[in-house]
């Protein structure tokens, strides 16, 4: 199995050990506490389950500003996006050198680590401007990501963490949610060698089924792991429980039995285009898989990145060598009414656009609102109608 990024073992956060687990969550009842955002939750998370491997925490200024402006650490670790605690206020825990940190989505806000507090920087709006463009690409306050991350406040906590446990996603998604370490030793057991992983934040049409088999087929892959976001999304998003139960019905019908994985992960939709393909090739190298797809307008939203910029980056500004994991580019994917089959587009060059069968996601939405059937080339009939229930409930 590939090895996970930055170290030769994988070095989860959370505390396994229960006799330490005990002593943490009764010694972070009477530490300072302070109330993170969801985004600094969602990276307690990923750094909990070992998809921020080698991370031992929340990023310093220095570190993070080096992060967007280079991808790179100050200390010079290949890394996409800064992983930070940056908060609105800092009362509560000033001069606090051991903090909780409490969850904003989960209700009783438990404590989910324990930091400790190597420093708490005040971050100017420039800083954050300057971050922001550099990671999205836009400083534009209509680009969900660039919302949120400089929504989020004007003081970075930075410092090494404990997790104590895994915030709602355990809890409302008990039979998908996953770790790192899980799905590396669920691949271990099932006896897969070479495992190819497809990202999603969507239900899953007839392309994106096609696309799973034409990766596996063209590394020669043991299995495909469906690894879904299951945290925050941006208004209008179709929300995991449905995602989660139309995927599981298309693979019940139309994956052959054992090849696949369906899992997610609980870390909140960025939508940072080309940087955040980049780190989610990194969750699936530390997940043990060995090759990644990254298709048109990855992690995108709007008309913020071109169409092939996601794979582009991989070439351009990903150091050779940097990244164990393989990258599977892949072309706009849609069915040919000429072939009775779904294809590539760059693979038949002979068609033109009025040859796809080919829907907006507009269009999708307002079919099923309206109760109208999706055409069989674009959805999967039992697909469709649990999205159907969602759009008309």
């Amino acid at each position: 199995m590939i090895k996970p990024y930055g170290s030769e073992d994988l070095n989860p956060l959370f505390v396994y050990d229960s006799e330490r687990h005990h002593e943490l969550a009764s010694e972070a009842e009477n530490l300072p506490a302070l109330l993170l955002n969801s985004a600094a939750a969602a990276n307690a998370v990923m750094l909990g389950a070992g998809y921020f491997n080698p991370h031992k925490g929340y990023m310093n200024l220095a570190d993070a500003i080096s992060v967007a402006e280079s991808m790179a650490t100050t200390e010079g670790l290949f890394w996409p996006v800064p992983i930070v605690n940056v908060t609105q206020d800092v009362q509560a825990i000033s001069g606090a050198k051991r903090i909780a940190l409490r969850d904003p989505n989960v209700e009783g806000n438990p404590v989910v680590a324990v930091q400790d507090v190597e420093a708490i920087e005040e971050v100017s709006e420039e800083q954050i401007l300057a971050m922001a463009g550099k990671i999205f690409g836009t400083t534009d306050s209509d680009h969900p990501g660039v919302a949120t991350f400089t929504g989020l406040g004007r003081f970075l906590v930075s410092g090494p963490i404990q997790v104590l446990n895994f915030s709602y996603f355990q809890q409302d998604f008990p039979d998908t949610f996953r770790t790192a370490v899980e799905i590396r030793n669920e691949i271990q057991e099932r006896g897969w060698e070479k495992v190819v992983a497809f990202q999603t934040r969507n239900p899953m049409h007839r392309a994106h089924e096609e696309l799973c088999k034409m990766a596996m087929e063209a590394v020669n892959a043991d299995g495909v792991l469906i690894h879904m976001l299951l945290g925050k999304l941006k208004p209008g998003d179709i929300p995991a429980p449905v995602r989660d139960a139309a995927i599981r019905k298309m693979v019940e019908l139309y994956f052959p039995k054992n090849s696949v994985m369906i899992t997610g992960y609980g870390f909140d939709m960025l939508y940072a285009g080309p940087r955040e393909a980049v780190l989610h090739s990194i969750f699936r190298q530390n997940s043990g898989c060995a090759h990644f797809i990254v298709g048109r307008d990855h992690a995108g939203v709007g008309d913020y990145y071109g169409a092939f910029e996601a794979q582009e980056i991989f070439d351009q500004q990903v150091p050779e060598g940097a990244l164990g994991i393989e990258i599977f580019k892949a072309d706009h994917t849609a069915y040919s009414k000429k072939l009775n089959r779904v294809v590539m587009m760059r693979d038949v060059p002979d068609h033109s656009m009025d040859d796809f069968v080919i829907l907006s996601g507009t269009k999708v939405r307002q079919m099923l609102a309206a109760g109208e059937d999706l055409p069989q080339e674009f959805a999967r009939p039992e697909v469709a109608k649990i999205l159907m229930a969602h759009y008309q409930s």
